[in-house]
C-alpha cells in the first residue's frame, strides 16, 4: 500500500489544515487506536471522550491488556493519585466470570470529584496514547450536552496535548472560553442548564486534584453545526475564539439535531428533514474559516465536491467505525458487516431512543435493543448517568433525572411519565457496543443498541477486516476497496 503523504506538519509548527476528520464516535469507538491509526497517516484522528471515566476504570477491571492504561498514567502529573486508582480498580488477572464492574461513584451536582478526576485521567490516557508514534495532531470530542462531565474532559486532555476539539449535540457557547482559561493556567467554569431554574455554575480547579496550575497549549475549536446561521451566531457570542467548524446533516449517525420547524414524521415515525435543515455552503464560506462536512460523505466524490464548494475537506464516522482499528466490539462489527453484505441492514432515526429528546440513528439488528421485545426485558436502571438533566426540586435543591431510568422514580423527580416511553440507556448500551457490559443485580447483562449513519450499507462493498489506513488511502483515491 502506498504511504499516505501527511497533510499536517508536527505539533507546533505552522500546519495546514486537514482533509479528512475522522468522527469522535460513541463510548470508546473513536478509541486512541483508531485515532492514532488516522493521525499517523496525515489525516485528523479523534478520539471520543464521552464516558471515558468508565471506560478508563472498567479497561482496568478487564486486566489492561497490553499495558497501555498503565503506561500512559504512567506519565501523569500526580502519581500518588494514580496509585490509588489502581489500588481501587486494577485487577491483573481481570474480573471474574459475571463479576460486575466497580462502579464510578454517580456524579451530582455537588458531589462529583470522584468521576471528574476519572475524567480527567481517562481523557488524558486516551490522548497521551492517540499522540504516541507520530508528530501529528490529535482531536477529541465531547457531547455538549453532557455539561457535567465536560470541563474535566476538555482539562485532562489538554493536559496530554490535544491539539482539536471538536463538540456537537448543543451549542457549545462557552466551551472556547473555557479553553482560553485552561491554556492560561488557571480554573476554567460553564454553566449547568437546569429545567425549572436558575442554572449553576461548575468550576474545575486542577488545584483541587493535586495537579499544578500551568500554562497548557490551546487547542483548536471546532464546533459542529447544522446551519451557517448557527456558525454565525457561535463566532459572534461565544466566550473565545473559534478556529473552524464541522457541518453536520441528518444523515450522520448518533445523536442528529431536531429538523428545523414544527416536526413531521415519515410513514414509520422518522423525523422528516428539509431544505431549511441543509447549510448554505456559500453562506458559510462568507464566515471565513474553514469547514468540514460531515454525514454521507465517505466516498472521494464527495470529498472531492466538499473542496470544489469551498470545504476543507470531510468528516466521516461511519466508516472508520466498521474497520479494524476502532473500538467497536469485533462480534458485533462482523454482525452489521456481514447484514450489509447479505442484502441490508436498516438505520432507523428513532424520536425517542436518547433521553435528550434528539433523534438517535439506531441500527436494527437482532439481539439488541433495537428490538422492543429485548427492550421491553431490560430492568430500567440509571448507575452511570451521563443524559441526566438538572431540575428545580420543590424543596429549592437542584436533582437529577433521567427519562430512560425507573418510571416511578422520574416521576417522582416531576417527570412526566410520557416522556419514558420508548426511551433507551444509551449509557450503558454504548458501553456494551465498545465490550464493557455491565452485568447487573441479577445477573443482567446489559445489551446493545448500535448507531450508524444513513449511508451504513455502503460499507458491503468493503472486505472484512479493512483498516483505517486503507480509509484514509480509498477517500484520497489511492485505493480501491477489493482491488
Amino acid at each position: 500500500m502506498m504511504q499516505t503523504t501527511a497533510v499536517f506538519e508536527p505539533t507546533g509548527s505552522t500546519s495546514t489544515l486537514p482533509q479528512i476528520i475522522q468522527g469522535g464516535m460513541g463510548v470508546g469507538i473513536s478509541h486512541w487506536g483508531l485515532a492514532r491509526a488516522v493521525s499517523g497517516v496525515g489525516q485528523l484522528g479523534i478520539v471520543s471522550c464521552t464516558g471515558i471515566d468508565n471506560v478508563l476504570v472498567r479497561r482496568l477491571q478487564d486486566g489492561d491488556s497490553g499495558g497501555h492504561v498503565r503506561r500512559a498514567l504512567a506519565a501523569y502529573p500526580n502519581q500518588e493519585r494514580v496509585e490509588k486508582v489502581l489500588r481501587m480498580y486494577f485487577l491483573p488477572a481481570g474480573r471474574e466470570p459475571g463479576q460486575a464492574y466497580r462502579r464510578v461513584p454517580l456524579p451530582t451536582v455537588t458531589k462529583h470529584g470522584a468521576a471528574w478526576e476519572l475524567g480527567v485521567m481517562g481523557s488524558f490516557v486516551e490522548v497521551f496514547l492517540a499522540r504516541e508514534g507520530h508528530d501529528n495532531p490529535v482531536g477529541v470530542n465531547l457531547l455538549t450536552k453532557l455539561q457535567l462531565h465536560t470541563v474535566p474532559a476538555l482539562y485532562g486532555s489538554m493536559l496530554a496535548g490535544a491539539d482539536v476539539v471538536i463538540m456537537g449535540a448543543g451549542i457549545p457557547r462557552e466551551i472556547p472560553g473555557v479553553l482560553d482559561a485552561f491554556a492560561a493556567g488557571g480554573p476554567a467554569s460553564i454553566k449547568l442548564d437546569v429545567k425549572g431554574g436558575d442554572a449553576v455554575t461548575l468550576t474545575f480547579d486542577p488545584a483541587e486534584y493535586g495537579l499544578e496550575r500551568r500554562e497548557l497549549k490551546r487547542p483548536k475549536f471546532y464546533p459542529i453545526v447544522t446551519s451557517h446561521i448557527l456558525a454565525g451566531v457561535l463566532m459572534k457570542k461565544a466566550s473565545g475564539s473559534v478556529e473552524g467548524f464541522v457541518i453536520e446533516g441528518p444523515t450522520a449517525g448518533g445523536h442528529n439535531a431536531p429538523p428545523r420547524g414544527q416536526p413531521t414524521f415519515d410513514e414509520i415515525g422518522q423525523p422528516v428533514y428539509g431544505e431549511r435543515d441543509i447549510a448554505d455552503l456559500d453562506e458559510m464560506k462568507k464566515l471565513g474559516l474553514p469547514f468540514w462536512l460531515a454525514g454521507s460523505r465517505a466516498t472521494p466524490e464527495a470529498l472531492a465536491e466538499a473542496l470544489e464548494r469551498g470545504a476543507a475537506g470531510i468528516q466521516v464516522g461511519t466508516l472508520f467505525a466498521y474497520c479494524a482499528d476502532s473500538g467497536l466490539r469485533d462480534d458485533l462489527r462482523q454482525r452489521v458487516h456481514g447484514l450489509t453484505k447479505e442484502g441490508g441492514v436498516d438505520v432507523y432515526t428513532d424520536p425517542l431512543a436518547s433521553p435528550t429528546g434528539f433523534p438517535f440513528k439506531v441500527v436494527q439488528v437482532d439481539g439488541t435493543l433495537a428490538r422492543p421485545e429485548l427492550y421491553a426485558e431490560r430492568p430500567r436502571v440509571c448507575d452511570i448517568g451521563y443524559l441526566r438533566e438538572a431540575y428545580a426540586g420543590e424543596d429549592g435543591k437542584t436533582g437529577l433525572r433521567c427519562a430512560a431510568e425507573p418510571v416511578d422514580a422520574y416521576v417522582s423527580k416531576g417527570g412526566k411519565v410520557e416522556d419514558t416511553v420508548g426511551r433507551k440507556c444509551l449509557c450503558n448500551a454504548l458501553m456494551t457496543d465498545a465490550g464493557y457490559a455491565q452485568v447487573q443485580k441479577g445477573g443482567y447483562v446489559e445489551d446493545s443498541l448500535i448507531t450508524s449513519g444513513d449511508s451504513l450499507n455502503d460499507i458491503a462493498a468493503w472486505p472484512r477486516g479493512y483498516r483505517a489506513e486503507d480509509v484514509v488511502e480509498y477517500l484520497l483515491g489511492r485505493y480501491q476497496p477489493g482491488a
